[in-house]
């Protein structure tokens, strides 16, 4: 595993527009305040049992949480039964959801992992694979994108299911930023926002009550392409939530959840 103790952008921070940086990102010192940021307690309770019921509407049970984070969907899987492994690219965010995962009495099973080469580091299939947190536009490139799907398509079962979240950026590149804080980032005197936003990166800045202050360049995919990136990769009979509704306006949600099918031949 490879750690790192500080976050690193160089001379000019909105200059890093590479999928390989998130891993010098999430460093040692940040992920240790994350569960501030997240607040598990809040976070379960504004989203409800949304992944849980999704993935037994469509009877899933073998899950990959491939952006597990600090831990909090894969121990609110392991509670309900689910068979969950937990993998992310940062070593330090794994060992902090080993640990949560302890607290509620678990074992996670867990690897550092970078998703562009998943089926050579993992061992599947799997009846669903949850990429979550905002976690996919840490890819820049094309590519990479590209990449990630076809890896997530290639260790589904044949009738597996991707779960993937990505932020609205729509409204943020069309009308600014704005948001609620309610479903996913819910601590308390905590704010994460962006400090720099163009076509191609959107740079958000994490305050938090003691003052500390960290970063992520993200970038910031539109609603469209992300859905057609999917369906190009061979993913069919995609549901795009808001906010974890169904019906919404496109200006409304915070986070867009997209729900898509590996259909068999």
């Amino acid at each position: 595993m490879s750690f790192v103790k500080e976050q690193e952008f160089g001379q000019d921070p909105v200059s890093v527009r590479d999928s390989d940086h998130y891993s010098r990102e999430y460093a040692q010192s940040f992920a240790q305040k994350w569960d501030e940021l997240i607040d598990w307690e809040k976070r379960a309770e504004s989203e409800g049992d949304f992944f849980i019921s999704t993935l037994r509407e469509y009877g899933k049970q073998r899950i990959l949480d491939a952006a597990a984070g600090t831990g909090f969907h894969s121990v609110r899987l392991l509670q309900q039964g689910f068979d969950v492994t937990s993998i992310d690219g940062s070593a330090d965010m794994l060992i902090n959801a080993f640990q949560n995962a302890q607290q509620y009495g678990y074992i996670l099973n867990t690897k550092q992992v970078d998703w562009r080469f998943l089926s050579r580091d993992m061992q599947g299939p799997y009846d669903a694979i949850i990429c979550l947190g905002n976690s996919f536009t840490h890819l820049f490139q094309e590519r990479d994108r590209r990449k990630v799907l076809a890896e997530f398509y290639s260790m589904l079962t044949h009738d597996g299911i991707l779960i993937l979240d990505q932020r609205n950026y729509d409204y943020m590149l069309d009308k600014g930023f704005k948001s609620k804080h309610k479903y996913y980032y819910c601590g308390q005197n905590v704010s994460g926002e962006p400090e720099y936003l163009d076509d191609g990166l959107a740079r958000f800045v994490y305050t938090f009550s003691d003052g500390a202050r960290y970063y992520l360049n993200l970038c910031p995919i539109r609603r469209d392409y992300v859905e057609n990136l999917m369906y190009e990769t061979g993913f069919q009979n995609i549901r795009t939530f808001g906010d974890f509704q169904e019906e919404f306006q496109s200006e409304e949600p915070d986070f867009f959840i997209h729900v898509a099918e590996k259909c068999s031949e």
